[in-house]
């Protein structure tokens, strides 16, 4: 089973190509291009890798959000397109499980954080306590840091990992102290994360016109309009 899948809802993108449980090709970028600019450039990459084409794939599979929008937007349609294109299956992944399946083998909490701007995270919390895929102890969420720290287990070791750790690190450190690992290496979601839970997840895949977003809350644009609208009426 072949699956190529793209993240670009966050600041770094990437593209994955998987085979029978093994990562074939994967490339990341963080050059200070738009996702637009680089993504297909980078599936053409591992494609050619391999010398394959996206005929040769079984599934493709999108990180579909919580993330930037325009990001967000930008994965999906490129996923649609290709997967409409050869009638092919296609997968929607959280980018918080995402995440938390690049932390596999870690014996506590693994709790991802990504920066949801506006003083707020888009977080959840996940355990790998039976089987390949993290199981989820906390729902997905757009809250404050404060509120996703009240939230997490009174004991035990905390992992956190995503591009919210950085900017959130003292405040997760003096509530937590030794119990928080930070791991700042794991910022970025990478692609080949998404191939793995695509291809344990057979019973999500869908076609092309069903796959859509995840969004947590509307998007800025929405979101300001009705804040001028309520200041006029």
């Amino acid at each position: 089973m072949r699956i190529l899948a793209i993240d670009t809802s966050g600041p770094v993108a990437s593209a994955a190509v998987w085979e029978d449980g093994v990562v074939r090709a994967e490339m990341v970028l963080n050059v200070g291009l738009t996702h637009s600019q680089t993504i297909m450039p980078a599936v053409d990459a591992v494609l050619r890798a391999c010398d394959w084409t996206c005929a040769d794939m079984d599934a493709f599979a999108a990180v579909a959000g919580p993330g930037s929008f325009t990001g967000v937007r930008i994965g999906v349609c490129a996923v649609k397109g290709m997967a409409h294109a050869l009638a092919k299956p296609c997968v929607q992944v959280h980018a918080l499980e995402a995440l938390a399946m690049q932390a596999r083998g870690f014996a506590g909490a693994i709790c991802p954080i990504l920066d949801a701007r506006r003083d707020q995270v888009y977080s959840a919390a996940f355990r790998f306590e039976q089987g390949d895929l993290p199981q989820r102890i906390l729902p997905d969420a757009a809250q404050s840091i404060g509120e996703f720290m009240d939230s997490l287990p009174a004991e035990g070791a905390l992992l956190f990992l995503g591009d919210g750790v950085n900017k959130y690190a003292g405040a997760i450190e003096a509530r937590f102290g030794d119990r928080a690992i930070l791991a700042s290496e794991l910022a970025s979601l990478r692609a080949s994360a998404a191939c793995a839970i695509a291809a344990r997840r057979r019973e999500t895949w869908v076609e092309a016109s069903a796959l859509v977003p995840i969004y947590f809350r509307a998007p800025q644009a929405e979101r300001e309009r009705k804040e001028r609208e309520g200041c006029a009426g």
